[in-house]
C-alpha cells in the first residue's frame, strides 16, 4: 500500500515499535516515520508506506506543535520523568508574568544542543545507545526556531507549568524545558508531552493502531498531503509530459521556488523547482503521458 498514515502513537511505545507493528499489518518492508517521538510521549506520528517513503524528507520540513508540561526543581538524565534524578535545586518564587517574559525570550531562531538521550547519530552510533552505557560525548549545537510558546497553565505550588509549542524540525522539547528552567534560576524536566501536529497532520485526524489494523485503506492519506506546505503548480498536458520525463520546461509567470506539481486534472505528479521561469523535476511519482486518439 502506497500512502501516509497519521498515527496516534500511544505512550509506552517507541516510534520503532509503531513501524514494526505497521510493517506487519501492511505487509511491507518499505516504511518509515516522519520524526521520532519519545517513548513516553503520545500524539501525531506520520508513517509513510510504499512509494510515499520518497516524500519523508519533504514532510519532515514541516512545523511541529506540542503540548508539554515541565516540572521544576529536578533534572533527570533522560530529560523526562522516565529517567534518574541527577540534580535538584530549589525553585525560586516567580509570578506568571515573569514566566511569560522568560518564555517570550525563547521565541525565534536559536542554537540548541541535542541531548544524549536522542536518536542523533555521531560516528555511526545513536546518542541514546552511548548514553545507556554511561558515555557522554561532545555534541554540536544545531539551529532551531520557536514560532510560538504559549503558557497554558501554571501551578506554583507544584512547581509545574504547561505550554503550547510550535517549532521547527530538530527541536527537542525536553531541552527547551531544561533551558527555560535554567533561565528561571533552577533546573527542570519534562513531565508530559503530546505532539498535536506535524506539518499537515493533526491530532484530531490521527488514527489509533487498532483502527489502522482494522481498515488501513480508510486510514490511508494520499502522498500529496506530505507536501501541503508547498505551493501547487498546475501544468498543461504538454508541460506535464515534458517535465515528468526530465525536460526542463518554461512555465511563464512562475516565481522561483519549489512546487508540488499537478497535472491538468489536478493529479499529483511530483515535486519540481522553478528558476527563472524554468521548471525542472526534483522527484516524480508518475509520468504524464499525452493521450493520442
Amino acid at each position: 500500500m502506497d500512502g501516509i498514515f497519521n498515527v496516534l502513537k500511544p505512550p509506552g511505545m517507541t516510534s520503532h515499535d509503531v513501524i514494526g507493528f505497521l510493517r506487519r499489518v501492511l505487509n511491507t518492508k518499505k516504511i518509515g516515520h516522519g520524526g521520532t517521538l519519545d517513548p513516553d510521549a503520545a500524539g501525531v506520528l506520520p508513517v509513510f508506506a510504499g512509494s510515499a517513503t520518497r516524500l519523508l524528507s519533504y514532510a519532515m520540513e514541516g512545523r511541529k506543535q506540542y503540548i508539554a508540561e515541565f516540572t521544576l526543581g529536578e533534572k533527570r538524565d533522560t530529560g523526562d520523568d522516565s529517567g534518574a534524578v541527577v540534580k535538584t535545586m530549589p525553585v525560586p518564587a516567580f509570578t506568571d508574568t515573569k514566566l511569560q517574559d522568560v518564555l517570550h525570550s525563547f521565541l525565534g531562531k536559536q542554537m540548541q544542543l541535542p541531548p544524549m538521550y536522542s536518536a542523533v547519530k555521531i560516528n555511526g552510533q545513536k546518542l541514546y545507545q552511548l548514553a545507556r552505557k554511561g558515555v557522554e560525548i561532545e555534541r554540536e549545537a544545531r539551529p532551531i526556531e520557536i514560532y510560538r510558546l504559549e503558557l497554558l497553565d501554571f501551578q506554583p505550588a507544584k512547581a509545574k507549568f504547561t505550554v503550547a509549542v510550535e517549532c521547527s524540525k530538530g527541536t527537542y522539547i525536553r531541552v527547551l524545558g531544561e533551558d527555560i528552567a535554567i533561565a528561571l534560576g533552577t533546573c527542570g524536566t519534562m513531565s508530559f508531552l503530546l505532539r498535536t501536529q506535524v506539518g499537515s497532520y493533526l491530532l484530531n485526524e490521527a488514527h489509533s493502531l487498532q483502527e489502522i489494523a482494522e481498515n488501513p485503506e480508510i486510514c490511508c492519506a494520499q502522498p500529496i498531503t506530505a507536501v501541503d506546505h508547498l505551493p501547487k503548480l498546475i501544468l498543461t498536458a504538454n508541460q506535464a509530459s515534458r517535465i515528468t520525463n526530465g525536460v526542463k520546461t518554461t512555465v511563464n509567470g512562475t516565481a522561483d521556488g519549489q512546487y508540488a506539481l499537478l497535472g491538468p486534472a489536478n493529479e499529483f505528479l511530483g515535486i519540481g523547482k522553478c528558476i527563472d521561469a524554468k521548471v525542472q523535476a526534483e522527484k516524480i511519482f508518475q509520468r504524464f503521458q499525452i493521450k493520442i486518439d
